[in-house]
Parts: structure tokens; sequence; C-alpha cells
């Protein structure tokens, strides 16, 4: 693959947009990027991306007109997102140049992200390969949900390294920093057969109202199991949930009311996490997160 360009902050182009860090005095212009994009994301969503990861803006005569993030998961591995370019400045080669350097500062690390269709062509270019699809499901939940009684129950502090250990066996990442982040802000429960922990999941506010993610079980049922308890909290409140294609939830989903409304392609550059299970991933934190 040709190696991308090194870029600096400051550096110009002849359409005098400017490349800097992402910074906290950049959240304002990027939350307004993505609610002109329709991404139902709040400030406090990009805050929490930005204290976990890294990035760069563009600017042009002091407005934010393009991010690009990304997030480490050790030193071999990581996940890009937030990657929007505004319509007005689209089509010049903004969104190349954002990408080229979010590779430039991550790399050699492997790179995972979920793209929209339109963002295929220019991840591909540079060598990501697609490896899976993500069901968005989202809605007003219906009917009754309750936690299954002696087999889910709610997290304590700890319980944080039977955590680690079930995400590192199914996700193959080094996601400390992320979870504990996640865990402060949410409500989180832990799945448990014959005294030991099988799965667990993270339920927390985010965009038009609370996402559950992660979500990792070895079974199907489990991951149902853990999703319902999460469910009794929230009661009748507006729910996303971000699934693999390949997970076996989807018309459960449907099911309860949340409806599939989109999809995007989970791409990597590199090589992908080696997971070790035997519990796997059901659901994700959000699609940048991955």
């Amino acid at each position: 693959m040709m190696k991308p360009a090194a870029y600096q902050a400051g550096d110009r182009d002849d359409r005098a947009a400017v490349l800097v860090p992402f910074a906290r005095s950049h959240l304002e212009g990027a939350l307004k990027l993505s609610q002109e994009m329709s991404w139902p994301y709040r400030l406090e969503d990009w805050d929490v991306a930005l204290q976990l990861g890294k990035g760069f803006v563009l600017e042009h005569a002091g407005t934010v007109i393009g991010t690009a993030a990304w997030w480490p998961y050790g030193e071999t591995h990581a996940s890009a997102g937030m990657i929007i370019v505004a319509k007005t400045a689209q089509g010049r080669g903004y969104g190349a140049r954002l990408m080229d350097a979010l590779l430039t500062s991550a790399r050699p690390r492997s790179i995972a992200l979920n793209s929209t269709a339109e963002g295929q062509a220019l991840y591909q270019r540079r060598g990501f390969v697609p490896i899976g699809v993500i069901h968005q499901h989202q809605g007003i939940p219906r009917g009754r949900h309750e936690s299954p009684p002696g087999l889910v129950r709610p997290m304590a502090a700890s319980d944080f390294e039977v955590i680690m250990r079930l995400d590192r066996d199914a996700t193959g990442l080094e996601r400390r920093q992320m979870l504990e982040k996640l865990l402060q802000s949410g409500d989180s429960y832990l799945l448990q057969r014959d005294g030991m922990a099988r799965g667990y999941a993270i339920s927390r506010l985010f965009g038009r109202g609370h996402v559950i993610g992660p979500v990792v079980a070895e079974t199907e049922t489990d991951a149902q199991a853990l999703i319902e308890a999460a469910l009794a909290r929230l009661g009748s409140g507006f729910v996303r949930i971000d699934t693999s294609a390949t997970s076996q939830l989807g018309n459960w989903l449907e099911g309860i009311g949340l409806e599939q409304i989109g999809d995007a392609t989970t791409m990597i550059l590199g090589t992908p996490a080696p997971s070790s299970g035997p519990a796997r991933v059901f659901a994700i934190p959000n699609q940048s997160f991955g």
C-alpha cells in the first residue's frame, strides 16, 4: 500500500483549509457537522470520544469543515470513526487528507472501522478490506422486559477485571480505558452460570436515547438475557443496538420493536485481532469505537 502522506499541525493547501489536532475547542464545530449529516451525536458523545482517542480537524476561516478520530487498543490495534466532511466542502479531497493524517498517526496498528456506503471507496483506496456488516437497530421497545432472575445481576466494581477478561477473550483487544469510561457513565450487567462469569452488557446515554453495547456473551440466548436486563431498567425510552449481521439477534430485536434502520460495512487495514472465546461480541459500543 502506498505510504500515506505525513501531515503536521498547521499544514495548508491551496484551499486555505488548515489541518490541526482535534481539541476540545473543536467540539461545538464537530457537533454541527454531525447534525448536518443527521448523525444523532450529542456534545457529550463527542466529548467522550475525544477523551478516549485522538484525531484531526480541518478548519476553514475558523470553521470546522472536517473531522476524523481514532482510538488505540494497545500497541497493535485501533478503531477509526467520526470521519465527516461538511457537505459544502465535499469533492475537494478533504476526506482523503483527513484519512491520510489519521493513518500516519495510528499506524503501524491494524485499524478497523465501520463505513457508510459513501465512504467505502475512500477506505478501499487505502488498503481497507470488508470483513463484515453491522446492522443498526433502534426504536421504543415493545412489551414487558425483565432481568432473568439468578442469571443476570448488576455489575459490581469488583467485577471489572472479570469483565476485562471476557472482553479481551471476545475481541482480542486491550480496551481497558474505553471500558472504564463506559462503565462510569452507564449501567452494567454480568451474566453468571455455575458460579462463572459468562457475559456482560453496558447500557448508557447516547444519541437520541440509550445505546446497549458492548454485549458480550457465549450464546444468542445469553445475549438476549443481558439485553432484557438492560431494557428492564430503561423502561419505554428510545434504545439503539448495533449488532453484527451474523449475531442472529436481528429477528428478535425486530420482534421487540427495535427495527433495523441501516447498516455499515466493517473494514480493516491490517490483521483482525485474534479472539479466543468462548464469549463473542453480540453488540458493539457504537459504530466508531467498534
